[in-house]
C-alpha cells in the first residue's frame, strides 16, 4: 500500500468510529520551553490531556509532524528517523484500555493486511506502584488471539509513559512489533532487544494515574488513551520493504543522492536523506540554521548530510538538490513545503557554503596540531606505535569531528598526508582512541537530550500562565507601535520569564520600548477580563483574531480575547489559542522589559519579566 492511500486509510477508518480529524500542529512548539521540537502527536493535546473539552468531542484522530534527534545516532538503519510522521488518535475520558487495542489491532489487520501471526506485543509488568496490567493482557490472549509466547511483560522502562516531570498524569502501555524475520540475537530475544528482529509499529499509552508530589499513584477521575502508530515503518511493512529507505517516501530522494555520489555507502547514503529530509520540513517553517536551540539543530543536520556526501565523493553544492525531491514527494501532502520553497534551496545553499569555509579552517587547525604532536614525540615513537601518541591522535580526530565535521575518514587521510615519511597509520589504535573520546561525549549528549527532548507537557504553574497572558498583551502593543507587519516568530515561556521573537527588520529605539512597556502595563492596572471562545478559524478572523500557524489549525479553534467578547471590536487584543490564560489582567503585576535584541535576520527578540 503505498503511503498518500495508507494516509487516507488511517483517517477514514477511525472517522468510521466516531473520531473527528484534526490537522497537524506545527512543528514548533507553541509556550512550551521544555522541547526545541513536536517531538510526537500527544504534545499539542496536552491541556485536553489534563481535562479541558476538546471543541471536536471526545475521540480525535490526526497525522503529526516530529522531529526526534534523540537517535540521531542510529540512522542509517532500518527503521530510525529524525523526520516522521506519526499516526496517532485519542480517547478523552470516552472508551479505554479493550475498546483501543481492538481498533490499533484492527486498522493493521482489517486496513493494512498484516497477519496476526508476524505481531508481538508488550505489557506493564506491574510493581509496587501499580499492578500489573491484566486487562491489556487479557485483551491481548483472549479477545485478538496473540498466543502468551508473543506477549512480553516488561517493568516501567519499557511499558510506562510518564509523568514528564516530578508530578502529573501516566500511565501503562501496551506496545506492538513486527517479527522481520531476522534471526534471534540471543536465546532472551525480544521487543526489548535492540537488533532489529523485532520493529515498534505502535504504542497504545492508557493515562489512568496521576502521580502527587509525595510520590503515589492516584487514579485519574478522566482516563485517557494516546495511540501513536510510525506512519514510516507501517508503509515499510505495507509495501514489503526491509528498510524505510526503500519505500516510495524516500525512493526519489535516495535515487537523487545515489546518482550525485560517486562512492558506494548505503549508510551514507541514508543519513543523507534522513537529515535533508528532517532539514527540509524545519526550514519549511522557517526555522533557520543558528548556533543555538533548533537552529543548531538544523544546521548539524545539514552539516552532518555535508559530510556524508563528501565521504561518498559528492561534488559542489548538493543539499537543496536533494531537498528539491523531498517537495516533490511531500508538497501536496504539506503545502508549506512548496510555500517556502525558494527560501529551502536558498538557506541550504548558504548553509553548506558556510560549511565549506569552515572546513578550510579545520584543514588549517588539523596541520598545526600535527605539526605540535609530531614535535613533541618525534617520527620514532609514532612509528613504534606508541599508545599516547595514538590516543592523542584519536582525540584529535574526534575534535576535528565535533568542531569541524569532520569525518574519521576524512581525519586519517589528512593526517598521513601530514605526517613524517615512512610513517603509517595504525588504524585500530586510532579508531579506539576516537571511539573512547566519541563514546564519552554521547553519553553526555544523551543526558543532556533527555532533558531537552524529553517532550510532553510545557510550565503550567500560575507565573507561567501569567506569562502567557503576558506576551498576548506585549504582541499587540508590539503590533500597535510598531505596525501590522509584526507576527509571532517564537515563544519560550518559564516561570521566570517570557521570551517574545516577532517579525521587524529594525532594532527598537528606547523610545518604543518604553511606549511598548507603558502600554502593555496600561492593560494591567484596567483590570481586563480574559474571553475564551471556541469557533471556526474563518470567525475568528472575521471578528479580528490573528493566529501564528495556519497548518495546524482544525475546524473549530479556542480564541482568547482581552478586553471584551471576540465580537467586540474594542477589545484589546485577540489570538487563536490553545492557552491556558488568567482570568484577569490584574492578576499579572508590572511588565517589564529586560532586553531586546536580534534573533535572526529580520527577527528580534524581547525578553520581560513581570515584577
Amino acid at each position: 500500500m503505498k503511503s498518500e492511500i495508507l494516509r487516507q486509510k488511517f483517517i477514514e477508518y477511525f472517522e468510521s468510529r466516531s473520531h473527528a480529524y484534526i490537522k497537524s500542529y506545527s512543528l514548533v512548539p507553541q509556550d512550551d520551553p521544555s522541547v526545541l521540537f513536536t517531538t510526537a502527536g500527544m504534545h499539542p493535546l496536552v491541556p485536553y490531556l489534563m481535562g479541558e473539552k476538546h471543541p471536536l468531542g471526545k475521540r480525535l484522530v490526526d497525522i503529526q509532524k516530529c522531529i526526534r534527534t534523540d537517535d540521531i545516532e542510529e540512522i542509517g538503519d532500518i527503521q530510525h528517523l529524525t523526520f516522521f510522521e506519526m499516526l496517532g488518535y485519542w480517547s478523552l475520558g470516552d472508551y479505554f484500555k479493550k475498546e483501543s487495542i481492538k481498533y490499533t489491532f484492527g486498522f493493521y489487520t482489517e486496513v493494512l493486511g498484516f497477519s496476526k501471526d508476524d505481531i508481538s506485543v508488550t505489557v506493564f509488568a506491574g510493581d509496587k506502584d501499580a499492578p500489573a496490567d491484566e486487562e491489556s493482557y487479557n485483551t491481548w490472549k483472549n479477545d485478538i488471539g496473540i498466543p502468551e509466547e508473543r506477549i512480553y511483560k516488561y517493568d516501567k522502562k519499557e511499558n510506562w509513559w510518564g509523568p514528564v516531570s516530578d508530578t502529573g498524569p501516566c500511565g501503562p502501555c501496551t506496545e506492538m512489533f513486527i517479527d522481520t524475520g531476522i534471526e534471534a540475537c540471543g536465546p532472551d530475544c525480544g521487543p526489548s532487544c535492540n537488533c532489529d528482529k523485532f520493529v515498534e509499529i505502535g504504542n497504545n499509552v492508557f493515562m489512568e494515574y496521576f502521580k502527587n508530589k509525595d510520590g503515589q499513584f492516584e487514579k485519574l477521575e478522566q482516563k485517557n488513551v494516546d495511540v501513536g502508530l510510525g506512519f514510516e515503518r507501517l508503509v515499510m511493512f505495507s509495501e514489503g520493504c526491509k528498510t524505510v529507505f526503500e519505500t516510495d517516501l524516500f525512493a526519489g530522494i535516495m535515487n537523487k543522492i545515489i546518482t550525485l555520489a560517486k562512492k558506494e555507502d548505503v549508510k551514507s547514503c541514508r543519513i543523507i536523506a534522513d537529515h535533508i529530509r528532517a532539514a527540509t520540513f524545519a526550514l519549511a517553517e522557517e526555522v533557520e540554521p543558528t548556533n543555538i536551540d533548533r537552529g543548531y539543530v538544523v544546521r548539524r543536520l545539514i552539516r552532518r548530510a555535508v559530510r556524508h556526501g563528501k565521504q561518498i565523493g559528492i561534488e559542489g553544492v548538493f543539499t537543496f538538490k536533494v531537498a528539491k525531491k523531498v517537495v516533490e514527494k511531500m508538497g501536496t501532502v504539506y503545502p508549506e513545503l512548496k510555500d517556502n520553497e525558494q527560501f529551502i534551496y536558498s538557506e541550504l545553499k548558504k548553509e553548506e557554503e558556510k560549511f565549506e569555509k569552515t572546513l578550510e579552517k579545520g584543514f588549517d587547525h588539523l596541520i598545526k596540531e600535527l605539526e605540535l604532536i609530531s614535535g613533541i614525540h618525534g617520527s620514532k615513537e609514532i612509528l613504534i606505535g606508541g599508545g599516547h601518541i595514538w590516543t592523542e591522535l584519536g582525540k584529535l580526530a574526534f575534535d576535528m569531528f565535533q568542531t569541524y565535521g569532520f569525518p574519521l575518514e576524512m581525519t586519517k587521510e589528512s593526517i598521513e598526508e601530514n605526517l613524517p615519511n615512512g610513517v603509517k597509520i595504525d588504524e585500530n589504535l586510532l579508531e579506539d582512541s576516537f571511539n573512547f573520546a566519541y563514546k564519552n561525549h554521547q553519553e553526555l549528549s544523551r543526558k543532556g537530550t533527555e532533558q531537552k527532548f524529553k517532550g510532553g507537557l510545557g510550565d503550567t504553574s500560575d507565573t507561567a500562565v501569567k506569562y502567557h497572558t503576558s506576551t498576548h498583551l506585549l504582541h499587540e502593543a508590539l503590533r500597535r507601535v510598531l505596525g501590522n507587519h509584526v507576527y509571532q516568530r517564537g515563544s519560550n515561556i518559564t516561570a521566570e520569564r517570557l521570551r517574545f521573537d516577532f517579525a521587524h527588520p529594525d532594532k527598537m529605539t528606547e523610545e518604543e520600548l518604553r511606549e511598548v512597556e507603558n502600554i502593555v502595563n496600561e492593560q494591567i492596572v484596567s483590570a481586563l477580563q480574559v474571553f475564551e471562545t471556541i469557533t471556526t478559524v474563518e470567525e475568528a478572523k472575521g471578528d479580528g483574531a490573528i493566529g501564528l500557524f495556519e497548518a495546524k489549525y482544525g475546524e473549530k479553534v479556542k480564541v482568547y480575547s482581552i478586553g471584551g467578547e471576540l465580537s467586540d471590536p474594542s477589545a484589546f487584543s485577540k489570538e487563536i489559542c490553545g492557552g491556558p490564560h488568567v482570568k484577569n489582567t490584574k492578576e499579572l503585576g508590572t511588565f517589564k522589559i529586560k532586553k531586546e535584541e536580534s534573533s535572526s535576520s529580520g527577527v528580534r527578540r524581547i525578553k520581560a519579566v513581570l515584577e
